[in-house]
């Protein structure tokens, strides 16, 4: 990615009272125990249920959750579930077995306006019965992670660099928070706008 020195170059020069040299990953994530997440036997519709009633009020933003942390027993990071990892798992297993252009037909517009096949019930159950498989089948591993004391140019460095949304935020070897691209870029409107 060529932009990304140029980047770096960028952020350097528009450092107003230094205020991005003292901006930290602590300073700007949500701590864990604000953020949600499950354990990795949880199944894909006790997933659903946390995502549904989870809302985050951070620094006066008001978001839902677009990923859910995935710990095991002693509290260690295994990986993170975005909503549509939960999505695939809940697809039905009759479907990822038809050859790729049946399966484009079942959800051909134009063919059938109303996809009635969708609302079939052997579709619904069998999201049903997908709904129980476990969390840790669909889950992504962890990508990357940044420490407390990480200034927010390496943050965004990383989000760019490899194409995440999410950052765990670690202290020594365990998680304390996460920073979100939409937390790094309300810090950057911050500094770049006053």
């Amino acid at each position: 990615m060529i932009f990304l020195p140029q980047w770096r170059i960028y952020l350097s020069k528009i450092n107003p009272e230094e205020t991005m040299a003292t901006k930290r990953a602590e300073d700007i994530m949500i701590p864990l125990d604000k953020y949600p997440h499950i354990p990795h036997w949880f199944t894909l519709r006790q997933a659903v249920a946390e995502i549904q009633k989870s809302k985050i009020d951070f620094k006066g933003h008001k978001s839902l959750p677009r990923a859910l942390l995935v710990f095991d027993e002693k509290y260690h990071l295994l990986g993170i579930v975005r909503r549509r990892d939960i999505l695939r798992g809940l697809e039905p297993k009759f479907l990822k077995t038809m050859p790729m252009t049946h399966r484009q037909q079942m959800f051909d517009i134009e063919a059938d306006p109303d996809l009635t096949v969708l609302t079939s019930g052997k579709v619904a159950k069998a999201v049903k019965d997908q709904a129980d498989n476990t969390i840790s089948e669909v889950m992504q591993p962890v990508a990357g992670s940044v420490r407390h004391d990480d200034h927010i140019t390496k943050i965004i460095y990383k989000m760019i660099h490899k194409d995440l949304n999410l950052l765990p935020v670690v202290r020594g070897d365990k998680v304390i928070g996460v920073v979100r691209s939409v937390d790094a870029f309300n810090e950057m409107a911050n500094i770049l706008l006053g």
